[in-house]
């Protein structure tokens, strides 16, 4: 007997996942990879199963934009989420000789995709009513196919509700479950303040995987129609900024003081070289200097030149900023 678990990387669909293997299924472990996941991926190894990992990037770019069950708290559709994800498993299932499907969801554990009439819904419209297992709640929810066909143990199932991870904890200590992310969403979705940038990408009609890329790997600056600057925020970002470049694009940085890399895209003539040099400059560390020089160079095409700036104005870079 063999059951999709749908595997995100947290503590709760790991237990689901380990907690069902130990009755006997064999489970296969399922990962949608989007843009928006910000979870270690070195917490997957800790449940011992194998991960199917299923790029569901773009597609997952229509729902943010337009999801039909609305947003959480920030620019996070996660009850349409929830049910693109669960209809690709149930898609899945023939192919993959699964007889059901399971899930780490807690009866009200999280207030818009898991109180009960939205964990009804989710079912409903994944089509997989009767074969969705969430076995962490089991007990308070109605009895499914693999609880009646005795494909389960129903008794050996949980009855956990509400946010505290008391019991969750507990369990993995059982389980001998070591290595766990902290309770904290994976989705950058859910935090407010990237979820802010996304809806600037959305309202200058920019929301792209490129952009969504950009956004996590730096400050993002909008500077006109066709250009943009992603400055970094650490050594580890520079670097990124840095592979990412394209043959056209424009690298900026500061001259023999400590300071950011720069990438610009786009369109840039003199006065957005200058304006990206102030930028630059304005996250350097002048150490009591009014300027300094920051270079500019296209890597691709060996030009490169240099401009002693001052640091941008902060009311004028922050009309600039996503």
């Amino acid at each position: 007997m063999k059951a999709i678990a749908l595997i995100s990387g947290g503590l709760d669909s790991i237990l689901a996942a380990k907690l069902i293997s130990g009755l006997g299924i064999d489970i296969i472990g399922l990962k949608f990879k989007t843009s928006f996941y910000a979870r270690p991926r070195k917490t997957q190894d800790s449940c011992g199963i194998e991960i199917k990992e299923i790029d569901i990037s773009q597609q997952f770019l229509s729902i943010v934009l337009n999801p039909r069950y609305g947003y959480g708290s920030n620019i996070n559709p996660c009850i349409d989420c929830k049910i693109f994800m669960l209809n690709k498993a149930r898609e899945l299932m023939q192919e993959l000789d699964a007889k059901f499907v399971v899930t780490g969801e807690v009866l009200g554990q999280r207030p818009m995709s898991q109180n009960r009439q939205n964990l009804d819904l989710i079912e409903k419209k994944s089509g997989l009513e009767g074969f969705l297992l969430r076995p962490l709640s089991a007990k308070l929810l109605k009895e499914t196919t693999p609880e009646k066909e005795r494909w389960v143990d129903r008794q050996q199932l949980l009855a956990l509700s509400g946010r505290s991870r008391r019991e969750q904890i507990k369990l993995a200590k059982d389980l001998g479950i070591k290595e766990y992310p902290q309770p904290a969403g994976g989705c950058l979705l859910t935090n407010p303040d990237f979820s802010e940038k996304i809806q600037k990408l959305i309202n200058f009609g920019e929301l792209n995987l490129e952009n969504v890329e950009l956004l996590k790997m730096g400050r993002f600056f909008r500077l006109s129609e066709k250009a943009k600057l992603i400055v970094g925020r650490n050594k580890e970002e520079n670097e990124s900024l840095t592979k990412s470049m394209r043959k056209e694009d424009y690298l900026f940085r500061p001259q023999g003081i400590m300071g950011p890399a720069a990438l610009g895209r786009g369109n840039f003539n003199n006065a957005l070289i200058r304006l990206s040099c102030s930028i630059v400059c304005r996250y350097c560390d002048l150490d009591g200097k009014k300027e300094a020089e920051v270079i500019y160079q296209r890597p691709y095409e060996g030009k490169e030149a240099a401009l002693k700036v001052e640091p941008v104005d902060e009311a004028r870079l922050a009309g600039f900023k996503i």
